[in-house]
């Protein structure tokens, strides 16, 4: 099966956080609080595809204030962190929804996420990943993490399901949408 073919059956997507949506880096403050780089395109997509209808949710090993602020500006509700298993709480998330494997797509960039990797219906990596990762997984993006390799992957699925015109096509001036 095609990528595109996988795609097409995508209805979630789950990113991993450092590594994936951010470039790994966290930046430690005296005060205990740690910052982190998010790509605004990344976040955008991720509005976007959650616009027309499709289910977009973070899963972390690490627990982060950081994270949830901004899971909080995209509108992503679905968010688990400080997970000790990833496996374990992908199950969960996808028997609460009621989704098949095969309906889910996952981007990770360690061995932390080989499990749920190995279960998607669309397992994907930054082009950054460890080579275990870049090893089993069905998609590359071009881009490193934190460096839009997220949007990357949403762009992807929504162009194969037919849905990546109608977003651009909101943003042009009336006339060029005739």
């Amino acid at each position: 099966m095609t990528v595109d073919q996988r795609a097409t059956r995508i209805r979630l997507i789950l990113f991993d956080v450092d590594g994936v949506l951010t470039d790994g880096r966290v930046v430690l403050h005296g005060d205990g609080s740690e910052s982190k780089q998010f790509h605004v395109r990344d976040g955008i997509v991720m509005v976007w595809a959650q616009r027309v209808g499709l289910k977009v949710g973070l899963l972390s090993a690490r627990m982060s204030a950081t994270t949830t602020e901004r899971a909080a500006q995209l509108g992503i509700t679905l968010v688990h962190q400080g997970v000790p298993s990833k496996i374990e709480a992908y199950e969960e998330i996808v028997g609460d929804i009621g989704l098949n494997d095969d309906e889910v797509a996952y981007m990770g960039d360690d061995i932390v996420d080989l499990a749920v990797l190995g279960r998607v219906g669309l397992a994907a990596a930054p082009a950054d990943a460890v080579p275990e990762v870049r090893e089993c997984v069905h998609w590359i993006s071009p881009s490193a993490g934190g460096c839009g390799a997220a949007r990357e992957l949403l762009e992807l699925i929504l162009r194969a399901q037919g849905r990546w015109d109608t977003i651009v096509s909101s943003f042009r001036p009336q006339a060029q949408r005739a």
